[in-house]
């Protein structure tokens, strides 16, 4: 290694020469993935020029020349240069391991994510890729020598090399032009694979919305929602935000390993045609509780009004949130009362970073044991499935389906390792869920207590179908197991508001997280003008009395008609 820093140090280069070279190693080598797919996609087409095909890394190269020779120039050539290898090379790791795109979204996860979950992702493979694509490349930029010219004229040259790209681009452009507008159009995820520079535009603008827009004023929309039943027995609903599961993987939704072992024998209903609102966490989980749709969702307009949980609680419910993901309820539950599971070592079930969900059920005691209103609405968020160490979410007695992958570079384990070791986090799961289903059902018999369990994961998870792992793709293209999540219904048998016979025959039609505001307020039986009776999807189930109790107005509302 030593010999090679001494040859590298002996040669030396204009700050053209460098960026030239820097910029083909950009575009061959850490645009791999770009190329690829671009390439693919012209190929696949009826008739295609050759020489359309082989213009591609030429306009490519072209135009990073223009991107880096606008930024790069004498002393700031190295510091530029350097910056932009090593964040590509981050880049080309996750996109070549896993599939994952630099979009708006996936920029918005990563700065979300925590300390623990961002070094879940680093492994051995992880560091040699690293060290391999960025750090030796970036040694060697920094170690050679460079020559300046007179101020002047090394600015006269890098305008003549700027300028020969851009007529290099504008040629590609007049010759084929129709052919990059037409495959343009028919694939335009493809622009989120052009590295660094999609993840440097989702970063602008996800600086430019989070930091120098002015904030929203708060919306408030309902100031007197109510609840409003006709018995005098108290009402628990416990919500399950399951993480990173998907619908494919539960044999309640006929998968053929027994994931489902301990739900299947305890009535519960699974709706199996449930689709997220995005792909990732920072994403899903605050538009599933917003009032707002998928298609019109914008998390600053989302956060800055109330959500399902704010309108259940000013209704007179008494809300919790407790969370076992590290206290990621990406600013839905800041109104309510929260509770984070502590991952200390001295909790059997914890290992200092995490915790097994299991953890959830102590606190679910405690307070399902000190029930202080008559309506009750508590949250438990999961860590559930959140990869890549699977093997993390499980607890090694647990294990039911072997080999599993007991690694993070996922990636290099066998497809049956990577698939039981998911599969078990889904049936270690259903085993949590098993058990808060018991605490609901003695809670009904001893206390004669109406109780209720809904989960809903926030988005799925690829398995490498496709050579894709992980989720957090762009909705438009990303895969069906990334979006299509599973949703269970429990309820304690002596409550009258749903008929489940109903629900489970409706347990295929298509819902959405859209319905989940609704679905909320539905089984809380809350009275607001917000709620959306067609968003409802449980309302065709509902008794006549439990409607018409929701639909009367309230005492407020007949003072003011007086």
């Amino acid at each position: 290694m030593k010999k090679i820093i001494t040859y590298v140090k002996q040669i030396s280069l204009t700050t053209n020469q460098l960026l030239l070279l820097t910029c083909g190693y950009l575009t061959l080598v850490l645009n791999i993935p770009f190329l690829m797919k671009m390439a693919s996609a012209i190929t696949t087409l009826d008739n295609y020029s050759v020489l359309f095909l082989l213009s591609l890394p030429i306009l490519l190269l072209s135009l990073i020349i223009i991107i880096q020779g606008i930024l790069s120039f004498r002393w700031v050539t190295k510091p530029i240069l350097i910056t932009t290898v090593l964040c590509s090379s981050l880049i080309f790791y996750g996109t070549m391991t896993y599939g994952i795109v630099f979009d708006y979204g996936m920029v918005q996860n990563t700065i979300e994510t925590d300390t623990a979950e961002a070094f879940s992702y680093v492994n051995l493979y992880a560091v040699l890729f690293f060290t391999l694509f960025g750090v030796i490349p970036s040694l060697i930029i920094y170690t050679v020598q460079l020559t300046y010219k007179p101020f002047f004229k090394e600015l006269l040259t890098r305008v003549k090399l700027i300028g020969l790209s851009l007529v290099t681009v504008l040629l590609i452009g007049f010759f084929f032009y129709s052919n990059y507008a037409a495959v343009g159009r028919n694939n335009k995820e493809l622009i989120g694979y052009i590295i660094p520079y999609k993840m440097v535009d989702a970063s602008f603008k996800f600086v430019r919305n989070h930091y120098f827009y002015p904030p929203l004023d708060f919306k408030v929309l309902d100031t007197a929602p109510s609840i409003v039943r006709d018995n005098n027995r108290k009402h628990v609903t416990v919500m399950v935000l399951g993480e990173t599961a998907r619908a494919q993987s539960f044999s309640l939704n006929g998968y053929k390993k027994p994931t489902n072992q301990y739900t299947d024998k305890q009535g519960v209903v699974s709706f199996s045609n449930m689709s997220s609102c995005g792909t990732a966490t920072a994403v899903s989980v605050p538009c599933m509780f917003s009032r707002l749709d998928k298609n019109n969702y914008d998390k600053r307009v989302a956060t800055a009004q109330q959500n399902a949980v704010d309108i259940i609680h000013l209704a007179g419910a008494d809300v919790l949130w407790i969370s076992n993901n590290n206290g990621s309820c990406k600013g839905v539950c800041t109104r309510v009362k929260t509770q984070q599971i502590d991952t200390n070592k001295s909790n059997p079930l914890c290992d200092g970073e995490y915790c097994y969900d299991e953890a959830l059920l102590k606190p679910l005691r405690e307070k399902l044991g000190n029930l202080t209103q008559e309506n009750t609405l508590i949250v438990l968020h999961m860590i559930g499935s959140h990869g890549p160490t699977y093997f993390k979410r499980y607890p090694k007695d647990k294990r039911v389906f072997t080999p599993d992958c007991q690694r993070s570079d996922i990636q290099n384990c066998s497809e049956e390792q990577l698939v039981n070791t998911y599969d078990n986090t889904i049936a270690y799961t259903d085993l949590v869920l098993s058990k808060i289903i018991n605490q609901l059902s003695q809670l009904a018999d001893k206390e004669n207590i109406e109780t209720s369990l809904l989960y809903i994961s926030d988005h799925g998870e690829s398995l490498g179908e496709s050579g894709v792992y992980l989720h957090g793709l762009p909705y438009a293209f990303a895969p069906t197991e990334q979006t299509h999540i599973p949703m269970l219904y429990w309820t304690d048998p002596m409550q009258t508001d749903f008929d489940l016979g109903c629900l489970s025959s409706l347990a295929k039609s298509p819902i959405t997280h859209d319905n989940v505001f609704d679905t909320l307020l539905s089984i809380m039986s809350v009275k607001t003008k917000v709620y959306d009776i067609e968003k409802d999807p449980f309302i065709q189930c509902k008794s006549q009395s439990a409607i018409a109790r929701v639909n009367m107005p309230t005492p407020l509302e007949i003072k003011r008609e007086d």
